[in-house]
């Protein structure tokens, strides 16, 4: 599900792009919780694969922080412990290009990108995009 067409533009669009496991989802959530309840005219959008919007799509969020979402090209939570390496791997070549073709279709452009600090190529595609990326 890519809600990026669901919310009316808002003055500022940040875009957070969290580590696909529970230690790096919650935390950047949370940020995106705090940043939405300081800012009303703030308008957020958190990007994780179809399978972890289907794990957290339906939690309790501020209506100014929305979903998107890019296909499921990295190794299943579910069966990512067999093979960390691989999913490791995956996150680190299969996300860019399915992230960044996301940007392209968003409504409002961001102006700022939220990235975990173990997704390095987010802050690339930032540059490239000539958008401010911050790592958390």
């Amino acid at each position: 599900m890519d809600s990026s067409k669901d919310q009316p533009t808002s003055a500022c669009h940040v875009v957070a792009v969290p580590y696909l496991g529970w230690g790096h989802i919650n935390p950047m959530m949370n940020l995106c919780k705090l940043l939405a309840s300081h800012k009303a005219d703030i308008l957020i959008t958190f990007v994780v694969t179809e399978e972890w919007h289907g794990f957290i799509g339906s939690e309790a969020k501020p209506d100014n922080v929305r979903f998107a979402t890019v296909p499921n090209v990295i190794p299943s939570e579910l069966v990512r412990a067999s093979d960390m390496d691989g999913f490791i791997e995956a996150i680190m070549t299969n996300m860019e290009a399915p992230f960044e073709l996301l940007l392209g279709r968003l409504e409002q452009p961001p102006v700022l990108i939220v990235a975990d600090t173990f997704l390095p190529w987010a802050i690339h595609v930032g540059n490239r995009r000539n958008v401010p990326a911050a790592s958390f």
